[in-house]
């Protein structure tokens, strides 16, 4: 969106740098939507994606996986997901740095 200018130099540079940074942070908002986050572990036989909220995007869970047992199988999951929350928070991370850094 273009604002129509006002007359006062100093105004008028201060609002297209205000619809710049907006335009910044609607691209990094849209890519952060897009944004997942993946672990795997016990040989890529669990794969976790998280979205940057925290929430699941998917589980993949290999039937040679269920040989694993259920407590080796449980810390798996749960290693697959603290690696998808590194991933993510990091990605999330950079985005955000596009924005602040500029």
């Amino acid at each position: 969106m273009t604002t129509p200018p006002t007359g006062d130099p100093e105004l008028d540079r201060a609002l297209a740098e205000m619809a710049a940074r907006t335009a910044q942070f609607e691209e990094v908002s849209r890519l952060l939507e897009e944004t997942r986050g993946r672990g795997e572990s016990a040989g890529g036989q669990v794969v976790v994606e998280l979205k940057p909220t925290g929430s699941l995007a998917a589980l993949r869970i290999d039937p040679r996986a269920m040989r694993l047992g259920s407590q080796a199988l449980t810390d798996a999951i749960v290693e697959a997901f603290r690696q998808a929350e590194e991933d993510v928070t990091g990605q999330s991370f950079d985005l955000a740095k596009t924005v602040f850094d500029a």
